[in-house]
């Protein structure tokens, strides 16, 4: 009865939790972020929670139409769906075939496999090379089975990114039948100025869709809110892969308000880049490796050790990601929470 590749995924297993010995969490595993909903976005929340034993609307107009005119493309290239994995999945389901195949970086988002299996297709992953996207080994992996490539950028969890003209290169190498999911989720702290927007590359591209979310610089990781914006054959077919009411009326009028928000928005992302960069100084005076980041996390390569310092975080409080064998994650977070992190690696027994 149920499918064996069902079966043979694991489930999502949050980590442990973890308890200072003064009883506090400091939570920067998950690259949330550090702050509630600004004022105007907790309103709207509240007034749109009146409503809540009314259906949304389905097509989600409101928010598709204030994502239009804040990005500058017409309504009818906008999606909307449950978060940036709803909505990648929506346009997966819309391409896939039997035996089609998926190329994408690794590592990159974990969740990228399971969308991938979910939707019928087989995982094509390609090393990174040097921490990076390896732009021509995943071209050398596209067959005539490939459906379509992902590209995180920037990348997840290394927090590396593919620059203008590599990446106008890649896409215009590929066939003009493969879907390109180009996955800007961390969009909002780049200050890297060879970085493109995905949207300025969209012209004359029908196969690319570039896909945002809510979730990081918003702060609404808990209402699930994603979109993508793409030529209207793309932009439509995700809307009719999607799940009915796939995004609550309390998210879209969250979203909603948190755009119009926006040079509040930008202050918080911009406190969040410079906390970044003094806690990469701060790591690299400890002499730990911590590459540069365009995103609101860092990545330490510490490879067999990665674990072992996961656990050095987690015995202060400190919630970090470790991926055991590669690498940690550390999110950054309030000024106080990325002290007590940089005051439990400066603690780590292998400095």
């Amino acid at each position: 009865m149920i499918r064996p590749v069902v079966e043979s995924l694991v489930t999502f297993q949050p980590g442990p939790p973890v308890v200072s010995p003064s009883g506090e969490t400091f939570p920067l595993a998950a690259n949330e972020s550090p702050y509630g909903p600004l004022p105007s976005v907790a309103a709207a929340i509240s007034r749109a929670a009146a409503q809540a034993h009314r259906y949304p609307d389905y097509t989600s107009g409101e928010l598709v139409g204030v994502l239009a005119t804040t990005l500058g493309v017409p309504p009818a290239q906008v999606a909307a769906g449950c978060g940036s994995c709803g909505v990648i999945a929506d346009l997966l389901s819309a391409v896939e075939e039997p035996g089609g195949e998926v190329v994408f970086a690794w590592r990159s988002f974990e969740s990228y496999p399971k969308m991938i299996k979910l939707a019928g297709m087989t995982p094509v992953p390609v090393p990174l090379l040097d921490g990076r996207h390896d732009l021509a080994a995943m071209a050398a992996a596209v067959t005539p089975r490939t459906r379509a490539v992902i590209v995180c950028n920037p990348n997840n969890p290394t927090g590396s990114v593919v620059r203008r003209a590599e990446l106008e290169s890649f896409l215009d190498s590929l066939p003009p039948d493969v879907l390109v999911l180009l996955d800007e989720a961390y969009v909002d702290y780049v200050r890297d100025p060879e970085v493109p927007d995905g949207l300025d590359l969209l012209p004359g591209r029908p196969s690319l869709a570039v896909v945002r979310t809510f979730s990081k610089a918003h702060g609404l990781a808990g209402l699930r809110v994603g979109y993508a914006v793409a030529g209207e054959r793309l932009a439509k077919a995700a809307r009719t892969a999607s799940l009915s009411f796939g995004v609550s009326g309390i998210a879209q009028q969250a979203a909603v308000a948190s755009l119009l928000a926006a040079d509040e928005l930008a202050a918080r992302v911009e406190t969040t880049v410079k906390e970044s960069a003094r806690v990469r100084a701060a790591l690299l005076d400890l002499r730990l490796p911590v590459p540069e980041s365009e995103a609101n996390f860092l990545w330490l390569p510490l490879g067999d050790e990665s674990a072992a310092f996961a656990a050095t975080c987690a015995a202060a409080g400190v919630a970090v990601r470790a991926f055991p064998g590669e690498g940690v994650r550390v999110t950054i977070g309030t000024e106080r929470e990325n002290d007590e992190f940089l005051a439990a690696a400066a603690h780590f027994p292998s400095l």
